[in-house]
Parts: C-alpha cells; sequence; structure tokens
C-alpha cells in the first residue's frame, strides 16, 4: 500500500472531471495555487497589506 499505479490515477481523475466539470477544475486549481501562496506567505511572516495600514 502507497503507491499510485496508472490506473489508480487515471480513475481518480475521472471521478474528478463527473464530480466537478471541466469547467470547475481551473478555478479549483487556481484557488487552491492561491491558498499555497497565501500559506507560504503567512508562514514567512509577510504582510501584503498597504502601508498605510501597516503604519496604524
Amino acid at each position: 500500500m502507497g503507491r499510485l499505479g496508472t490506473t489508480e490515477i487515471i480513475l481518480i481523475v475521472v471521478v474528478v472531471l463527473l464530480l466537478f466539470g471541466g469547467k470547475k477544475i481551473p478555478e479549483l486549481m487556481k484557488g487552491l495555487g492561491n491558498g499555497i501562496k497565501e500559506f507560504k506567505n503567512a508562514s514567512k511572516g509577510e504582510d501584503n497589506a498597504p502601508a498605510s495600514k501597516k503604519e496604524e
């Protein structure tokens, strides 16, 4: 148990396509990418807030 073969990966992709449809997948991937980017920025301690809010 542990490794995914080609058949399992194809099956997972087919199930995802059936559940979400072809049009929703790019939106989901974009949201996932944004979430990962925000998490990395937060873990580094960076804040992308405007300068006026940082001064307050």
